[in-house]
């Protein structure tokens, strides 16, 4: 019988051969403290895929999840490449959420096959800062092959999942991404005076590689794609000199 020592021993070995990717390989951060410190990877991997759901099939938690992957991409390097199947972006929303309307590529693919096809494409040009796609069902495989495609450059993929007619709960079916994210509106902040303040969203990441799923309340993107935590939830000493609220690091 080989001892419970050995074993340990000889993972800790090929643990040092193969090395550990998540800390070798780029990732974008939220700049957000209280956030990139639940997720694994300390933020996004760009080499990966995340898969984004909204909380419902209401159009305001559409926009949320729609909007929480425009402030991701605003703040990747390059050109952005969406993948639509309906003509319903809003070049303004997305601009108020950090995307530049002249960094986006648009295509409009027929179905969902096709959106998957683009995408995949997209990510091994390698010259794209992020490709973004919605669907409505993609298994496994093609889950698969769309991570296969991001590893080994700095591509995030981001790949809306749209509720179904039929309802039920778009992230159920099993995926290869490394993030799986689910994002609604959530009550704006009260302002000092008679007025709506700044939205919302329960950011909830369902399931991630490494690390354990979460909930929470963040403000949303700004006009720089930066999320940032609610007055009554920050520390604030830390939210008067701005160190969380609105801290970003570039990616390489």
């Amino acid at each position: 019988m080989v001892s419970s020592a050995t074993i340990a021993e000889l993972r800790e070995s090929l643990r040092a051969i193969q090395g550990d990717g998540l800390k070798r390989r780029p990732v974008l951060p939220f700049g957000v403290a209280a956030l990139d410190g639940r997720i694994a990877s300390g933020g996004l991997r760009l080499d990966s895929l995340h898969e984004v759901a909204a909380a419902s099939p209401d159009p305001s938690d559409d926009a949320a999840a729609t909007l929480f992957m425009a402030g991701a991409a605003a703040r990747a390097w390059g050109p952005v490449l969406w993948v639509v199947r309906r003509r319903d972006l809003f070049a303004p929303g997305l601009y108020q959420a950090g995307l530049d309307p002249e960094r986006v590529l648009y295509a409009e693919a027929a179905d969902d096959a096709e959106v998957l096809a683009l995408m995949e494409e997209g990510l091994r040009h390698r010259g794209l800062g992020a490709v973004i796609g919605e669907v409505k069902r993609a298994a496994m495989p093609n889950t698969r092959r769309l991570q296969l495609a991001a590893e080994g450059g700095k591509t995030i993929a981001l790949l809306l999942k749209r509720h179904a007619r039929e309802g039920g709960n778009p992230l159920h079916v099993p995926s290869a991404a490394i993030t799986r994210w689910r994002i609604g509106s959530a009550p704006s902040e009260p302002l000092p005076v008679e007025g709506v303040g700044r939205a919302c969203w329960r950011v909830a990441l369902v399931r991630q590689r490494g690390g354990e799923p979460f909930e929470t309340i963040m403000e949303a993107c700004d006009e720089t794609g930066r999320l940032a935590l609610p007055a009554r939830l920050a520390d604030r000493t830390a939210a008067a000199d701005g160190a969380d609220r609105y801290s970003y690091v570039e990616a390489a």
